[in-house]
């Protein structure tokens, strides 16, 4: 990964090039193995740091987003976004999904989840973040410059809570409560528990996987996505 020289005070973010990342595009989670290990060595090897403020209208880049999917046991972390947000776009809407950009300092996917962990959740531990699939959506244009490395995490009983309980709540659901909100999700969240909700993957994180161990023994070629 290497850093691209700019604007020192604009943010740098993890960036790949959309014909690395996403050859053939797609709708939803791809979870093969095959395509999850090539495509996350495509992003050590071809990833670089850019200015955001260029990126967000470059289609040619996928800004890199690692995107945390809270399980405890069969439950899932689901939250919901409160009015005090600056995007009304995003007031009530639902989510399962913890994530952010890739800075310089995060130096790359576990350590952007470890970042954004510390920051959004309040819990006296950091579980293995373990790689499961690629969620790609380009019928926005936000989403068209965006790549998502899904994640799972597993609270095995252990508490979690929001920081930031003025813009956030969130707590333990069924899959039941959490496919009653579906039509509320926000997008990624949406395709997200699509790919997830009836995989038996979802259902079994290893507690004893690192962070980046071996991307090609995960997902189960279940893909949940509509070829474009």
């Amino acid at each position: 990964m290497s850093v691209v020289d700019g604007d020192p005070s604009a943010e740098q973010v993890l960036v790949v090039p959309r014909a690395v990342a996403v050859p053939r595009p797609w709708r939803g989670v791809l979870t093969d193995r095959a395509t999850l290990a090539g495509t996350l060595a495509a992003i050590s090897v071809h990833g670089r740091f850019a200015p955001r403020a260029a990126m967000e209208d470059d289609p040619s880049f996928k800004q890199v987003i690692p995107y945390l999917v809270l399980r405890d046991g069969d439950r899932w972390f689901l939250m919901r976004r409160t009015r005090a947000g600056g995007d009304v776009r995003l007031h009530d809407r639902w989510s399962i999904g913890v994530g952010g950009h890739l800075n310089p300092g995060d130096r790359d996917i576990p350590g952007g989840l470890r970042r954004e962990w510390i920051e959004e959740l309040a819990a006296d531990f950091v579980p293995p973040f373990r790689p499961v699939g690629l969620l790609n959506d380009d019928e926005t244009p936000v989403g068209a410059v965006h790549l998502g490395v899904v994640c799972l995490a597993d609270a095995a009983g252990r508490p979690v809570a929001i920081r930031e309980t003025d813009k956030l709540s969130g707590w333990f659901a069924t899959t039941d409560e959490v496919a009653a909100v579906r039509d509320r999700m926000e997008t990624w969240s949406e395709l997200a528990f699509d790919a997830l909700a009836f995989d038996a993957l979802a259902a079994e994180v290893p507690a004893d996987v690192p962070p980046g161990d071996d991307p090609g023994a995960v997902g189960s070629g279940k893909d949940r996505v509509v070829p474009l």
